[in-house]
Order: C-alpha cells, then structure tokens, then sequence
C-alpha cells in the first residue's frame, strides 16, 4: 500500500508527518511512500533527500490524496482535504474528535478509516505511539528557552568581579509529560526551580529532577491521575481556592511561571490570576502552554507575546512544536511509523485493521461508515494505580502489647534452644571422656556468646560478608582466652597468636566498613 504525507495547510505549521528515515522504515514494512513536493521543506527536509529515500514526490495535495491508500498527516485536516478522501482510505493525523465532530461524520460517510494520535490510550504497550507525549515534551522544552530569550537576567547565579548575580527561581504549574520537560530544562540551566500538581504522586518524579515540589496544607482525597490516563481531574472548589492561595504567596518571588496544567475537552482552568501578574515582579515572564484551550493565565492572548503594565511579559504561542520542526517531525514521524508497525503486523505491506487491539480500537474515530468515537475503556489498565488500603496507626497500647509478645515469644524459643543444647551435650557426656568434655563445653559456649555479640551489632556497621568473619572470630578469641592461661607453652603462644589475629580481623573489619560507609556520606 502507499502511504502519502502532504503539506500541512495551517498558517505557520512547519512540520511533517514523514521523514526520509521513516519513509525507510515504512518501506521495510511492506509499503511504498509518496509525498507532496515541499512537504518537508519547512523542516530541513529537501524533496532531493526523499528521492533519495524511494519516496516518491507528487506535485499538488490532490494528487497525493488520489495516489495514497493511508494519508498521514500532522494536524487536523481541513473541510477540503475530508473531502478528498475515498471509501477504503485510511487518515492518520491529530483531529480533537470531540471538536471536530462534522469533520469526523463526513470523513465517516466517506467511507474511510480515520485513526487520530491524539486518541491513542495512554497504556505501556502505546507509549511508543503517543504523540501527544512527544509534542508536549517539546513544548515543554521549548516553553524554557523562550522563557530565558525574554527574561532579562542568566538562569544560573554568578559571582564575577562586577558583582554577584542570584539565580532565576521558576514555578512550573502542572508535571505531567511537559512539565517535566520544563523542570528538567529549568534544572540543567541552573534556576532554582519549582514545580505545583494536583497529582500528589508525582511529587517524587519532582524532586528526583531537582526541583521543589510545592505542597498545599489541604487536606483532600485526590482521584489518582493515572487512572484517568494520566491527566488530572477536575480539582473541587475549596481545593482551587486554597490553590490560588499559594500562587498568590509565591506570585511575588517567582521570575518565570510555566503553566501545563490542561483536561483533555475542557477549557483551561484559570491558575495564575491578574493580581498575580500584578505582584509578579517587572521583567518577570509567564509562558503558558494552555493557551490554545483559553489559558491557565486569562491575560494570555493567544498565539501572541504581550507586556502588562508592570513589565510582565506573558507569551501565548501555541506552535511550541513546529518551532521545532526538525525534532518535531522526526519524533511525530516515528510515532506514525510504530502505528503503521501495529498496523502491518506481517510486514507484508497488507494493513491489518485490527479492531480487537486495544490501541488501534482507542485511536480509530471512523470506521466502515460509521463514527467509532468515543472508545470503550481499554481492557489493560496498564498504568492505573492499585487502590491501596489506608494503614491505620496503632495506639501506645496496642504497641506495647505487640512489644511484650514479641519478648515472651523470643524468650520461650531461647529456653527451648538452651534446653534442647544442654540435653545434647549431657548426650554427649554419657559417652564422651571428661577431656573431651572441657574443651567441648568450651566450644559451645564460645559460639553462643560470639554469636550473641555479633548479632546485637547494627546491620549498618558490617557488611553480611564482615557479619560472618566477625562472628567466627569472636568465637576464635574467645576459645584463645579461655586457653591461654595452660600450663603448655605451646597452646599458650598458640592462644596468644589466635588472640592477637583474630582481634585484627575483628577491629579492622570495622574500620574498613566505616571507610566504605563514609564514601557515601555528604560530609
């Protein structure tokens, strides 16, 4: 089957949905590749460098649309591009279904298949087709350079001769897969950086990036985000209130704010307020990422860059991406490429619309004339958090009962133990002469006593290996002490020699595991 990428359409759009290095790929599967001429041309890619790839390049997009039997494309096609598709032809572009809802029942009455990318379910089996991932992984990279390109000041502190420069501090609202982009960009540039999700789980993915994560004092049952697909959901009244109140308290501080926070068919919620612009300091900068869905910041005028009247520049853009457009494509291009994979399981170049599979069922919008949107849930929850039983805390009373029966319990088994071993050794004694009986009673109680020293030493202070060699000389040097008062030279140089190495083990291995401990030890 040929698979056809034309030029996007849409003002300012640079990128393109097919690679000369995919179009490789998809070749291996089967398929043959054509492509408009100058599709790429906006992303660094020539129309020479397809050629050279086997892609075949076609003048105009109608062409195209007519020579392809799978169209992939960026983003949502226009009225005339629905209308150029055909019974049997496949469509593979970001398309929003629950805004686009006529273009998807024309495309339907068409007859042609419809996968959009921005539907594929967020399952571990997908991840390597979730677009949405990729773009927002740009975005917010991209959101911090253009932060830094209009802030005023270095990210990083300085101490030069001219004086000392203190670092940028940045809040991040919202670490989901752009957010997390941004704090790690933040990071790596030196700003002291700081990160706010209604998420409580993804306070540890935070800090492992360096940043702080910003804690509410609210006390409220969040609905875990990666049951809804890893998004968050609607936050309640009183939990938006106390929210807004922190932005407020940390308005005033912050010189460059990132906002993400978005619902997948939902407006943006509004989190940065205009009297927090107000208190932001002036040369301060607000980039928000929700622009496209009305803002998180309603001063936010989308697609453009403004200045408030207190010298805060907020920037509203909305092509994130494409102002990327080389790496955009490159990573857009292999997410349709591992689509076309799902899609081609034989390799054969035979597309496989396999209904049955949960990720091709979630993304497919249109199929056999009909609208297949909106998707039953999948049937993995791959990345849904398992509900956790809450752990409840036991009083002073019940834990000192759990204390006095783990005593009596540890007290009876060492009764028995001594019991059983001293019946043992009246065993051997029946039968044993009185010579062998001195030295073994000796050895025994050597290996009790080492043993119990041993043991009552704190696991962080030896190793399992330092544990046992500890163990064995302790009984050696015991046994030489009790030896070295013999009337025999011999066993007396003897009991002093086994004295004089075994306290060398002993003591050194503890100094060696202190030195080995103090490696990981910030002072």
């Amino acid at each position: 089957m040929k698979i056809g990428t034309p030029k996007e359409t849409a003002t300012g759009e640079n990128r393109v949905a097919m690679t000369p290095d995919s179009a490789l790929q998809l070749q291996k599967l089967g398929h043959d590749c054509v492509i408009e001429a100058g599709a790429g041309a906006a992303a660094g890619f020539s129309d020479q460098l397809y050629k050279d790839a086997g892609v075949e390049v076609v003048k105009t997009g109608a062409a195209l649309f007519k020579a392809a039997d799978i169209v992939a494309k960026v983003r949502p096609p226009s009225e005339t591009e629905v209308k150029r598709l055909r019974e049997g032809q496949t469509l593979i572009s970001f398309f929003y279904p629950g805004s686009n809802e006529k273009l998807m029942g024309l495309a339907a009455d068409k007859g042609a298949t419809v996968i959009a990318m921005d539907m594929v379910p967020r399952i571990s089996r997908a991840q390597k087709m979730d677009a949405l991932s990729s773009m927002a992984n740009i975005a917010g990279y991209r959101a911090v350079i253009e932060a830094g390109n209009n802030f005023g000041r270095f990210f990083t502190g300085q101490v030069t001769a001219a004086g000392k420069v203190p670092p940028a501090k940045v809040l991040v609202v919202g670490a989901g897969v752009a957010g997390l982009a941004a704090i790690g960009t933040a990071t790596s540039l030196g700003a002291i950086t700081y990160a706010f999700d209604v998420r409580p789980e993804v306070a540890e993915q935070v800090e492992s990036m360096g940043a702080e994560f910003v804690f509410l004092d609210f006390e409220e049952e969040q609905q875990d985000g990666a049951a809804t697909g890893g998004y968050a959901a609607v936050s309640s009244p009183e939990f938006a209130a106390a929210q807004l109140a922190k932005f407020r308290e940390l308005a005033p501080e912050m010189d460059i704010v990132i906002t993400t926070a978005l619902i997948p068919n939902r407006e943006a919620p509004e989190l940065w307020t205009e009297d927090m612009v107000k208190a932001m300091k002036p040369g301060s900068v607000i980039v928000d990422l929700a622009a496209e869905r009305g803002g998180n910041c309603k001063l936010t005028v989308m697609d453009e860059k403004i200045v408030t009247d207190n010298g805060v520049t907020i920037i509203g853009y909305t092509d994130f991406p494409s102002r990327m457009a080389a790496q955009s494509s490159t990573l857009y291009a292999t997410n349709i490429r591992h689509m076309m994979t799902d899609l081609t399981p034989e390799k054969d170049g035979v597309v496989n619309h396999n209904m049955e599979d949960d990720v091709i069922r979630g993304a497919t919008i249109a199929h056999a004339k009909e609208v297949t949107f909106p998707p039953p849930p999948p049937k993995v929850q791959a990345i849904a958090a398992q509900k956790k039983e809450p752990v409840k805390e036991k009083t002073p009373e019940e834990i000192r009962a759990e204390e006095v029966a783990a005593f009596k319990a540890q007290t009876k088994n060492q009764v028995i133990l001594l019991g059983v071993g001293a019946l043992l050794v009246l065993s051997v004694g029946l039968v044993a002469p009185a010579s062998f009986m001195q030295h073994f009673i000796v050895f025994v109680l050597s290996v009790f006593i080492g043993f119990q020293v041993i043991w009552n030493v704190a696991h962080s202070l030896h190793t399992p290996l330092m544990a046992v060699t500890n163990a064995i000389s302790s009984i050696i040097i015991l046994g030489a002490l009790i030896q070295i008062g013999s009337s025999s030279a011999l066993i007396t140089i003897l009991a002093a020699a086994g004295v004089f190495m075994a306290s060398v083990n002993i003591f050194g291995g503890f100094l060696v595991t202190r030195r080995m401990l103090a490696m990981f030890q910030k002072s």
